[in-house]
């Protein structure tokens, strides 16, 4: 039986689109994600970043892997029902955990997030994955978008570095160009949504964000999950987040002392 949260449009439109709208996935607790998010600002981890770019305005601070440190983030996860979403999103009977991630935009903030895939900076391969990107203020223009399909592509998207725009990667040809969606005429999805609400999108959907040009804030938390196929994949080199000593070999499920199953 499906989460109330879920419908069956929902679950097809996400495996066609690799992308949909949940309404109020996080809505009871987003003081508490508001209250992870300030201590996270306050002692940022040490994938922190500022984003700093010269001839943009405001800051972009995003940090990711805090959630075993910072026990609002610990808690939501285990008390909203974002793994049974998930597992209802990704067809899957596991969902483990993979990271969190905080993407928070100040009010006049310039810098757009480019436009990538995240599967290629992670050292994980599958069908069945699911991030939620969660705004903990009502979004409009600073909403994330999406381009539909963008999963279902038979090359994937050159990893960049933000700010320098360098390459992730060596490209060997193994990727594509970074495409500018709104140019070459492609679906693009996006919502206008309140706190708590949540967009479901697969690891390898084409995605990226405006600038904050509005006088409020924009934080996000975002909640990274892997289902039944993900497995560890080797990478031209470094991945994002690194995990350093994790000593798995590809083809192996992720090792659940790091990345604890929250279903199965």
């Amino acid at each position: 039986m499906t989460h109330p949260l879920v419908t069956p449009e929902m679950i097809e439109t996400y495996q066609r689109d690799g992308v949909v709208l949940v309404p109020g996935l996080f809505a009871d607790h987003v003081d508490a994600l508001r209250d992870g998010i300030e201590a996270n600002m306050a002692e940022p981890g040490p994938y922190a970043s500022d984003n700093k770019k010269e001839g943009q305005t405001g800051l972009f601070f995003d940090d990711y892997c805090n959630w075993t440190r910072i026990p609002q983030f610990r808690d939501v996860i285990h008390a909203s029902p974002a793994a049974r979403v998930a597992a209802d999103l990704m067809q899957s009977e596991s969902v483990q955990m993979f990271h969190d991630h905080v993407l928070v935009k100040e009010p006049g903030t310039s810098m757009a997030t480019p436009w990538h895939q995240d599967g290629p900076y992670y050292f994980v391969e599958g069908q069945q994955t699911v991030s939620f990107w969660s705004p903990l203020d009502p979004v409009k223009e600073a909403t994330l978008r999406c381009v539909a399909g963008s999963h279902l592509w038979e090359k994937e998207v050159l990893p960049t570095r933000w700010v320098s725009e360098e390459g992730f990667f060596a490209d060997e040809g193994q990727y594509m160009p970074i495409p500018d969606p709104d140019a070459e005429g492609m679906k693009v999805v996006e919502f206008e949504m309140q706190p708590g609400d949540a967009v479901a999108f697969n690891y390898k959907i084409l995605h990226g964000a405006r600038g904050n040009t509005s006088n409020s804030r924009r934080r996000a938390f975002s909640l990274r999950l892997v289902g039944d196929d993900a497995r560890y994949v080797e990478r031209p080199g470094r991945t994002s987040p690194p995990f350093p000593g994790h000593d798995m070999q590809p083809g192996q499920r992720l090792r659940e002392d790091w990345f604890p199953m929250l279903i199965g």
